[in-house]
């Protein structure tokens, strides 16, 4: 969810000759509860319809408080009158089931808080969406870099809207088939044992995926070319990062948008990502196509338009990118197994696998620095996506 913040509430002043920086509050103030805020798209498509649902918060609010808007009735309306439900399924994210909506017809989005405000979008057109015609990627000194590649032939001009979600399988640095055993007084190891009674390793620990929805607002124009045509460097890979230690996926989301909401999104990027600095672009108001029915002098923040959702899938394996270089920060270190060796060194480390063991006694064994050098499932999760080979 992007947590957008009012910037009606606070202006920093630079003093070029003083190099002083004063906080100012203008007298303009926001409802206690922010502004309430909509984004996503109404799916024309297969695809099921997802708007969050969200409150701006003060731009010096540094609290971590929940901005979901929550218990809304929440449903798509048509100018025949026709209606189909949003539910919330996450925190302030309202989805429907695939919508069968009639391309003749316009749409909008209707919202009842559960304060009893009404809001609702402007009627929009369906919009047909170009497939993506391929994803992309090039190698270069930091990295990699994946682009977009898209072409309509049937409109001279396209205005696109991306969102992207990676995913990413890596691998604890070391099996494990041992524990501590920890004096419930003292809080020290005093031994190590067998985690299974088979004494085998458990890999079920050993192998994970990650999963991470983008936050940044893509957007591409073909406006100012010859042809429909999109080359758009959708995200970068840093050098030796993780995603690519093992095998990388990235899925794509492809939407046409209209002119208008396109210059939207252009703004509320501008407000939202690249301000922070005296040479950054300046905020502007935000006048989306969403509107308080309840009471027309709040303000709502939002463009909801009919839109196809078109996917397209890409995969990098580790082998593609030699010299990758993944360093996991895990280490190994040998101890003893007596009480007094383990209590004084192995505080904090966590055991591996035994270097000489038989049935009645465990001479030496490994320890590693870092629990997640030995279990993936700190972060990250050992359910294999439907869509992983």
């Amino acid at each position: 969810m992007r947590i957008i913040k009012s910037i009606t509430n606070i202006f920093l002043i630079g003093f070029f000759a003083t190099g002083c920086k004063i906080e100012y509050h203008p007298s303009v103030q926001s409802p206690a509860t922010g502004y309430l805020v909509a984004e996503g798209f109404i799916n024309s498509g297969a695809e099921p319809t997802t708007i969050t649902l969200s409150r701006t918060i003060k731009i010096y609010d540094d609290s971590t408080r929940d901005v979901g808007e929550h218990g809304a009735l929440v449903s798509i309306e048509g100018e025949n009158n026709e209606s189909y439900p949003l539910y919330e399924t996450a925190d302030g994210v309202y989805a429907s089931s695939s919508l069968q909506l009639n391309s003749n017809e316009k749409y909008r989005l209707n919202i009842k808080t559960q304060s009893g405000k009404e809001y609702a979008s402007d009627f929009s057109s369906y919009r047909t969406t170009h497939d993506i015609d391929s994803l992309s990627w090039q190698r270069n000194s930091d990295g990699i870099k994946i682009y977009i590649n898209t072409y309509d032939d049937q409109n001279p001009v396209g205005y696109y809207n991306w969102k992207y979600e990676e995913t990413w399988e890596y691998h604890a640095a070391y099996y494990s088939s041992l524990e501590f055993i920890i004096d419930p007084d003292t809080k020290l190891a005093t031994g190590v044992r067998y985690i299974r009674a088979d004494k085998s390793i458990d890999s079920s620990l050993h192998t994970c995926w990650k999963t991470v929805n983008s936050s940044n607002i893509l957007l591409g124009s073909s406006e100012m070319l010859s042809k429909n045509l999109i080359h758009f460097a959708t995200m970068s890979i840093p050098s030796a990062s993780e995603k690519l230690s093992v095998l990388y996926s990235i899925n794509v989301r492809q939407y046409a948008v209209s002119k208008e909401a396109y210059s939207y999104l252009q703004k509320l990027k501008k407000n939202t990502e690249e301000i922070g600095s005296i040479f950054s672009a300046q905020p502007s108001e935000l006048s989306g196509n969403i509107h308080c029915t309840s009471d027309p002098s709040e303000i709502a923040i939002g463009f909801i338009e009919v839109s196809q959702e078109k996917q397209k899938r890409l995969f990098i394996s580790n082998r593609q990118v030699p010299g990758w270089n993944y360093n996991d920060g895990c280490a190994e270190y040998v101890f003893e197994n007596n009480p007094a060796d383990l209590g004084t060194k192995a505080g904090g480390l966590f055991p591996t696998v035994p270097l000489d063991a038989t049935p009645f006694r465990i001479v030496t064994f490994y320890a590693t620095s870092d629990a997640h050098c030995l279990d993936c499932t700190i972060s990250g999760s050992k359910i294999k996506p439907a869509f992983w080979p």
